[in-house]
Protein backbone atom coordinates (compact mmCIF):
# COMPACT_ATOMS: atom_id res chain seq x y z
CA UNK A 1 0.00 0.00 0.00
CA UNK A 2 1.58 3.08 -1.39
CA UNK A 3 1.24 6.58 1.49
CA UNK A 4 -1.84 7.89 1.84
CA UNK A 5 -1.78 10.83 -0.20
CA UNK A 6 -3.31 14.18 0.85
CA UNK A 7 -5.22 15.59 -2.26
CA UNK A 8 -6.40 19.28 -2.28
CA UNK A 9 -9.84 19.61 -2.82
CA UNK A 10 -11.54 22.73 -4.05
CA UNK A 11 -11.74 26.11 -2.56
CA UNK A 12 -15.81 26.33 -3.17
CA UNK A 13 -17.84 25.03 -0.19
CA UNK A 14 -20.63 22.66 -0.63
CA UNK A 15 -24.40 24.47 -0.90
CA UNK A 16 -25.30 24.87 2.88
CA UNK A 17 -21.39 24.77 4.25
CA UNK A 18 -21.56 27.92 5.43
CA UNK A 19 -23.66 28.67 8.44
CA UNK A 20 -22.11 31.35 10.00
CA UNK A 21 -21.06 34.81 7.89
CA UNK A 22 -20.16 34.98 4.48
CA UNK A 23 -18.05 32.99 2.38
CA UNK A 24 -14.50 35.01 3.29
CA UNK A 25 -13.67 32.91 5.94
CA UNK A 26 -14.48 29.71 4.74
CA UNK A 27 -12.16 30.58 1.59
CA UNK A 28 -9.21 31.51 4.21
CA UNK A 29 -9.74 28.38 5.53
CA UNK A 30 -9.51 26.20 2.84
CA UNK A 31 -6.15 28.27 1.50
CA UNK A 32 -4.08 28.87 4.91
CA UNK A 33 -3.17 25.41 5.88
CA UNK A 34 -2.81 24.61 9.79
CA UNK A 35 -0.39 22.15 9.56
CA UNK A 36 2.97 20.51 7.77
CA UNK A 37 1.98 16.78 6.42
CA UNK A 38 4.77 14.34 8.41
CA UNK A 39 5.34 11.15 6.95
CA UNK A 40 8.10 9.61 8.92
CA UNK A 41 8.51 6.12 9.19
CA UNK A 42 6.19 2.90 8.90
CA UNK A 43 6.48 0.43 11.05
CA UNK A 44 5.81 -3.15 10.01
CA UNK A 45 2.56 -3.47 12.54
CA UNK A 46 1.52 0.04 11.22
CA UNK A 47 1.92 -0.94 7.24
CA UNK A 48 -0.18 -4.11 8.27
CA UNK A 49 -2.87 -2.04 9.66
CA UNK A 50 -3.34 -0.18 6.97
CA UNK A 51 -3.23 -2.22 4.12
CA UNK A 52 -5.72 -4.94 6.08
CA UNK A 53 -8.02 -2.00 7.94
CA UNK A 54 -8.06 0.97 5.93
CA UNK A 55 -10.65 -0.09 3.53
CA UNK A 56 -13.01 -1.43 6.51
CA UNK A 57 -11.68 2.30 8.71
CA UNK A 58 -10.56 4.49 7.32
CA UNK A 59 -11.38 7.28 4.23
CA UNK A 60 -10.07 9.66 2.49
CA UNK A 61 -10.95 13.25 3.04
CA UNK A 62 -13.50 13.96 -0.60
CA UNK A 63 -15.75 16.50 -1.36
CA UNK A 64 -18.23 14.38 -1.16
CA UNK A 65 -21.43 14.17 2.30
CA UNK A 66 -20.86 11.57 4.90
CA UNK A 67 -23.31 9.75 6.04
CA UNK A 68 -22.04 9.07 9.57
CA UNK A 69 -24.17 6.46 10.53
CA UNK A 70 -23.68 4.66 7.34
CA UNK A 71 -19.83 5.14 7.94
CA UNK A 72 -20.26 3.85 11.27
CA UNK A 73 -23.28 1.28 11.38
CA UNK A 74 -24.94 2.40 14.42
CA UNK A 75 -26.59 5.98 15.51
CA UNK A 76 -24.79 6.41 18.70
CA UNK A 77 -23.26 10.26 18.94
CA UNK A 78 -20.19 10.73 17.62
CA UNK A 79 -17.16 12.75 18.43
CA UNK A 80 -14.55 14.78 16.15
CA UNK A 81 -11.06 14.46 17.00
CA UNK A 82 -8.72 16.93 15.23
CA UNK A 83 -4.84 15.98 15.09
CA UNK A 84 -4.77 12.32 17.33
CA UNK A 85 -0.63 12.37 17.05
CA UNK A 86 -0.48 8.47 17.04
CA UNK A 87 -3.48 7.54 18.29
CA UNK A 88 -2.90 6.27 22.36
CA UNK A 89 -5.15 8.85 23.89
CA UNK A 90 -7.66 8.45 21.41
CA UNK A 91 -7.46 4.47 21.59
CA UNK A 92 -7.99 4.85 25.58
CA UNK A 93 -10.61 7.68 24.94
CA UNK A 94 -12.64 4.71 22.63
CA UNK A 95 -12.44 2.32 24.70
CA UNK A 96 -13.65 4.00 27.32
CA UNK A 97 -16.49 5.07 26.49
CA UNK A 98 -17.84 2.24 23.80
CA UNK A 99 -21.20 4.53 23.25
CA UNK A 100 -20.06 7.20 21.76
CA UNK A 101 -18.25 6.78 18.55
CA UNK A 102 -14.78 8.54 17.69
CA UNK A 103 -13.92 10.04 13.64
CA UNK A 104 -10.22 11.20 14.33
CA UNK A 105 -8.46 12.60 11.57
CA UNK A 106 -4.78 13.15 11.03
CA UNK A 107 -2.57 13.03 7.99
CA UNK A 108 0.32 11.45 10.03
CA UNK A 109 1.03 8.29 8.26
CA UNK A 110 2.15 6.33 10.79
CA UNK A 111 -0.13 7.53 13.32
CA UNK A 112 -2.98 6.31 11.59
CA UNK A 113 -1.01 2.66 11.00
CA UNK A 114 -0.90 3.01 14.66
CA UNK A 115 -4.41 3.84 15.58
CA UNK A 116 -5.48 1.19 13.25
CA UNK A 117 -3.61 -1.25 15.04
CA UNK A 118 -4.07 0.06 18.47
CA UNK A 119 -8.37 -0.31 17.58
CA UNK A 120 -7.82 -3.86 16.55
CA UNK A 121 -5.45 -5.03 19.45
CA UNK A 122 -8.17 -3.49 21.78
CA UNK A 123 -11.15 -4.55 20.06
CA UNK A 124 -12.69 -1.68 19.37
CA UNK A 125 -15.24 -0.68 16.44
CA UNK A 126 -16.44 2.64 17.28
CA UNK A 127 -12.95 4.15 15.64
CA UNK A 128 -12.52 5.37 12.17
CA UNK A 129 -9.74 7.35 10.53
CA UNK A 130 -9.70 10.11 8.23
CA UNK A 131 -6.16 11.18 6.48
CA UNK A 132 -6.57 14.92 5.26
CA UNK A 133 -7.99 18.41 6.27
CA UNK A 134 -10.44 18.60 9.41
CA UNK A 135 -11.16 22.02 7.79
CA UNK A 136 -12.10 20.61 4.62
CA UNK A 137 -13.56 17.22 6.19
CA UNK A 138 -15.76 19.85 8.43
CA UNK A 139 -16.92 21.92 5.58
CA UNK A 140 -17.57 19.51 2.82
CA UNK A 141 -18.14 16.28 4.29
CA UNK A 142 -19.55 16.87 7.72
CA UNK A 143 -23.35 18.56 7.74
CA UNK A 144 -24.79 20.95 10.22
CA UNK A 145 -25.54 19.62 13.78
CA UNK A 146 -24.12 16.18 13.21
CA UNK A 147 -21.51 15.95 15.82
CA UNK A 148 -22.10 15.14 19.96
CA UNK A 149 -18.23 16.77 20.33
CA UNK A 150 -15.31 18.14 18.78
CA UNK A 151 -11.84 17.76 20.29
CA UNK A 152 -8.66 19.30 19.73
CA UNK A 153 -5.64 18.75 22.01
CA UNK A 154 -2.41 19.88 21.57
CA UNK A 155 -2.63 21.47 17.76
CA UNK A 156 0.31 23.36 16.39
CA UNK A 157 0.43 26.70 18.17
CA UNK A 158 2.27 28.15 15.24
CA UNK A 159 4.28 30.86 18.20
CA UNK A 160 5.90 33.14 15.19
CA UNK A 161 3.57 36.56 15.14
CA UNK A 162 4.42 36.12 11.07
CA UNK A 163 2.67 32.09 11.43
CA UNK A 164 -0.43 33.11 13.50
CA UNK A 165 -2.67 32.90 10.27
CA UNK A 166 -1.61 29.38 10.64
CA UNK A 167 -3.13 28.48 13.58
CA UNK A 168 -6.07 26.16 13.33
CA UNK A 169 -8.17 27.68 16.10
CA UNK A 170 -9.89 30.86 14.00
CA UNK A 171 -12.61 32.77 14.20
CA UNK A 172 -14.13 31.56 11.18
CA UNK A 173 -13.08 27.70 12.50
CA UNK A 174 -15.05 28.42 15.78
CA UNK A 175 -18.04 29.19 13.42
CA UNK A 176 -17.46 26.05 11.45
CA UNK A 177 -17.00 23.55 13.78
CA UNK A 178 -20.17 25.36 15.82
CA UNK A 179 -22.32 24.57 13.06
CA UNK A 180 -21.47 21.00 12.90
CA UNK A 181 -22.26 20.83 16.79
CA UNK A 182 -25.56 19.61 18.35
CA UNK A 183 -27.30 22.01 20.54
CA UNK A 184 -25.35 20.82 23.97
CA UNK A 185 -22.45 19.45 21.98
CA UNK A 186 -18.88 20.81 23.30
CA UNK A 187 -15.70 22.07 21.51
CA UNK A 188 -12.67 20.91 24.23
CA UNK A 189 -9.35 22.05 23.06
CA UNK A 190 -6.15 21.74 24.95
CA UNK A 191 -2.51 23.54 24.46
CA UNK A 192 0.31 23.30 26.57
CA UNK A 193 1.32 27.10 24.89
CA UNK A 194 0.16 29.81 27.25
CA UNK A 195 -0.23 32.37 24.22
CA UNK A 196 -1.85 30.23 22.32
CA UNK A 197 -4.39 28.91 25.41
CA UNK A 198 -5.24 33.12 25.14
CA UNK A 199 -5.84 33.31 21.91
CA UNK A 200 -8.22 30.28 22.05
CA UNK A 201 -9.95 32.05 24.77
CA UNK A 202 -9.99 34.67 23.26
CA UNK A 203 -11.45 33.40 19.96
CA UNK A 204 -13.92 31.00 20.91
CA UNK A 205 -15.21 33.25 23.89
CA UNK A 206 -16.40 35.47 20.53
CA UNK A 207 -17.75 33.19 18.58
CA UNK A 208 -22.00 33.60 19.86
CA UNK A 209 -23.02 30.13 18.69
CA UNK A 210 -20.58 28.47 22.03
CA UNK A 211 -20.35 29.36 25.69
CA UNK A 212 -17.91 28.67 27.99
CA UNK A 213 -18.62 26.19 30.26
CA UNK A 214 -16.69 27.79 33.04
CA UNK A 215 -15.03 31.06 34.03
CA UNK A 216 -11.90 30.98 31.86
CA UNK A 217 -10.11 27.79 31.28
CA UNK A 218 -11.35 24.13 32.73
CA UNK A 219 -10.11 21.94 34.55
CA UNK A 220 -8.31 18.36 32.55
CA UNK A 221 -11.33 16.39 32.55
CA UNK A 222 -10.65 13.19 34.20
CA UNK A 223 -11.67 11.19 30.84
CA UNK A 224 -8.92 12.72 29.07
CA UNK A 225 -5.79 11.07 29.00
CA UNK A 226 -2.46 12.53 29.44
CA UNK A 227 -1.07 12.99 25.45
CA UNK A 228 2.62 12.16 24.52
CA UNK A 229 3.14 16.11 23.03
CA UNK A 230 1.67 17.03 26.44
CA UNK A 231 4.00 14.96 28.55
CA UNK A 232 6.62 16.71 26.24
CA UNK A 233 5.33 20.14 27.16
CA UNK A 234 5.06 19.33 31.34
CA UNK A 235 8.37 18.21 30.95
CA UNK A 236 9.91 21.12 29.82
CA UNK A 237 8.02 23.54 32.69
CA UNK A 238 4.51 24.49 30.61
CA UNK A 239 1.25 25.06 31.96
CA UNK A 240 -1.44 22.87 30.42
CA UNK A 241 -4.61 24.54 29.42
CA UNK A 242 -8.05 23.08 29.00
CA UNK A 243 -11.00 25.19 26.91
CA UNK A 244 -13.66 23.60 27.26
CA UNK A 245 -16.90 25.60 25.17
CA UNK A 246 -20.69 24.09 24.55
CA UNK A 247 -22.85 25.08 21.27
CA UNK A 248 -25.72 27.05 22.25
Amino acid sequence: MSPLPVTPLPVTPLPGATTAGDAAPVRHLATVRSFTPRRGRVTLAQRDALDRLWQRWGFDVADRRLDLGELFGDDRPVVLEVGFGMGEATAIMAEADPGTNVLAIDVHTPGQGSLLHDAEHRGLTNIRVANGDAIELLRDMLPPTCLAGIRVYFSDPWPKTRHHKRRLIQPAFAALAASRLIPGGTLHCATDWAPYAEWMLEVLSAEPALVNTVDGYAPRPSWRPVTRFERQGLAKGHEVADLLFRRR
